[in-house]
C-alpha cells in the first residue's frame, strides 16, 4: 500500500522497533465479519456454515463474508461488520432497560450490537448528523427488527438541549481520520494529512462536550475511534480526565492480542493504559481506539430549556377513524401484542418506545417501531413490524419457499391453495419472517416495498 511519507514517518517514530511489522500489515488483506441476531428466533446456520470461525471476544461474532442478497442478511438475521469494531459494542455493554445514546451512529453496526445487548428493552437513541447517511442507519435498523429506538438526524449541541443528563450510557464513535480503516478503504489515504488528526480532535472534543452533558451521574461514557493517531485517541482522552475531574477511566478486560493505551503519547497518565488499542498486526482486525470513563456527578446542573413544537413531532396524533382502522387490524392479526404511545408521522403510524420524552421540534428520522401506512379506508403493514415480530405472534402466518421468497423480493405475486382464507399474513422462509402478503384468491399480494426489491 502506497502510504504516505510522513504517516510512515510518525509511526515509526512512535513504534521504533514494532514500526516495520505495523506497516507491513497494511499490505495484509483486510478481515471480514459479521454477528448474528439474538432478537432474532433462531440461528443463522447457512451464514454460519459459510465462515472462517469465531470471533473470540464476541459470543455473536464470526469471521467471513456475507451474501447482501442472502436470506440471512435480507431479514436481519446477520449483520456484516468489521472484527475490531465489534469489540467497541462489548465494552459500552449496554443493559435491559437502560436508556442509551448513540451518538454517531451511522450505519449502525454499532447501535445493532447495542440494542441487541439490551435484549431491545429500554431506549436506544441513534443519531446522525447526514440525512442521507441516517437514511441508511435507519433502515439497517428496521432489518434488525427493533422496537425500542429512535433513530434521530441532529447536531450533538442540538440534542443536549433536549437531553440534559438524561442517559445511563452514552457511546461516541467519533468521525475520525480513519487511519485503522487504510487497508479496508484506501480511498481515505487521499484525505490524510499532517495536520488532518488534529483537526478531526478539535471535532470530536466538541462531541464529547455535548456528550457529556447528557450522560447523568454514575452513568459511562465510551468513545472510539478507528484511527490509530494519538491526537484523537489517547490525547483527547487525556483532555477530558483534565477538564472533567468528575470523570473516571474504567478498565476494558482485554484479550491477549489486545494493546493497552499508551499514556507516553499523551501526558503521561497511567490511567491511560486502562484504554484498548486494536493494532492489525496484534490481531485479527483492523484499526481502533477504545476507552471508557464513568461520570461520577453531575459536573453542571443541567437547565432543561423549554422547546419549540414545530416540525414534527410526537404530539401527531390519531383521528378517532385511524384509532378503529389500526385497531380493527391489531385485534384480527396480532391480538396479544399491545402498542403504546402511537403517533402519526404524515400517513405513517408508528409506535414511539416508552421511555422516549417528547421530541420537541428534533428532526426524526424514525420515532420508533414503523406499524404502517393509512389508507383510504384501511391500514396497510409495515416491513418493520413484520421483522420485529415472531411468526407465533400473528394469527396468519405463512411459510414459504425459497423459491417465493425469491418472488417476494423481485416484487412479484406467487400462487398458494386456493383454500388458504383470504387476509394478511405473515410470510415466513426457514423460519425467518420475511414481510407481509396479502392473499386474495389463492394469489399473494406483495407488499415488499418497492425500494428494497432485488
Amino acid at each position: 500500500m502506497n502510504l504516505p511519507v510522513a504517516f510512515q514517518n510518525k509511526y515509526r517514530r512512535l513504534l521504533g522497533d514494532e514500526a516495520d511489522a505495523f506497516l507491513a500489515s497494511f499490505d495484509e488483506p483486510s478481515t471480514s465479519g459479521f454477528r448474528s441476531n439474538p432478537l432474532k428466533n433462531g440461528q443463522p446456520q447457512a451464514t454460519i456454515e459459510q465462515s472462517s470461525g469465531r470471533v473470540p471476544y464476541v459470543s455473536t461474532g464470526y469471521y467471513g463474508s456475507v451474501n447482501g442478497k442472502s436470506l440471512d442478511h435480507v431479514t436481519g438475521w446477520i449483520y456484516s461488520q468489521e472484527p475490531s469494531a465489534m469489540f467497541v459494542g462489548e465494552v459500552v455493554d449496554p443493559q435491559p432497560g437502560e436508556k442509551v445514546l448513540d451518538l454517531c451512529a451511522a450505519p449502525g453496526g454499532k447501535s445493532t450490537h447495542l440494542i441487541a445487548k439490551m435484549k431491545d428493552q429500554g431506549l436506544l437513541v441513534a443519531n446522525e448528523i447526514f440525512a442521507k447517511r441516517a437514511q441508511v442507519l435507519a433502515s439497517n435498523l428496521e432489518r434488525w427488527g427493533t422496537k425500542n429506538t429512535v433513530v434521530l438526524n441532529e447536531r450533538p449541541d442540538s440534542l443536549e438541549k433536549q437531553f440534559p443528563a438524561f442517559f445511563d450510557r452514552i457511546l461516541v464513535d467519533a468521525p475520525c481520520s480513519g487511519e485503522g480503516m487504510f487497508r479496508k478503504e484506501p480511498a481515505g489515504i487521499e484525505y490524510w494529512n499532517e495536520n488532518y488528526p488534529a483537526e478531526c480532535a478539535n471535532r470530536q472534543r466538541k462531541i464529547l462536550q455535548s456528550a457529556l452533558k447528557m450522560l447523568k451521574a454514575g452513568g459511562v461514557l465510551v468513545y472510539s475511534t478507528c484511527t490509530f493517531a494519538p491526537e484523537e485517541d489517547e490525547q483527547n482522552i487525556a483532555w477530558l480526565l483534565k477538564e472533567y475531574p468528575a470523570l473516571r477511566m474504567l478498565s476494558v478486560e482485554k484479550t491477549p492480542e489486545m494493546d493497552d493505551g499508551r499514556p507516553e503519547w499523551a501526558d503521561q497518565n497511567p490511567e491511560l493504559k486502562k484504554a484498548v488499542r486494536l493494532f492489525p498486526h496484534h490481531m485479527k482486525g483492523e484499526g481502533h481506539f477504545i476507552a471508557k470513563l464513568q461520570l461520577t456527578e453531575q459536573p453542571v446542573t443541567p437547565v432543561k430549556k423549554k422547546r419549540k413544537k414545530k416540525g414534527r413531532t410526537n404530539n401527531n396524533q390519531l383521528t378517532k377513524d385511524e384509532r378503529r382502522l389500526f385497531e380493527k387490524w391489531r385485534t384480527k392479526y396480532l391480538p396479544k401484542c399491545e402498542f403504546n404511545n402511537l403517533v402519526k408521522f404524515g400517513e405513517q403510524l408508528f409506535a414511539v418506545p416508552n421511555e422516549m420524552p417528547d421530541m420537541g421540534s428534533l428532526k426524526v428520522q424514525t420515532p420508533g417501531l414503523h406499524l404502517g401506512t393509512f389508507k383510504k379506508n384501511r391500514f396497510e403493514p409495515a416491513l418493520a413490524l413484520a421483522l420485529a415480530l415472531q411468526p407465533e405472534q400473528m394469527t396468519n402466518h405463512l411459510d414459504i419457499t425459497k423459491e417465493q421468497w425469491q418472488k417476494y423480493v423481485h416484487g412479484d405475486t406467487f400462487n398458494v391453495e386456493r383454500s388458504t382464507p383470504n387476509g394478511w399474513y405473515l410470510l415466513v422462509c426457514d423460519g425467518h419472517t420475511t414481510g407481509f402478503g396479502k392473499v386474495v384468491n389463492g394469489i399473494v399480494k406483495n407488499f415488499f416495498p418497492k425500494g428494497l426489491r432485488f
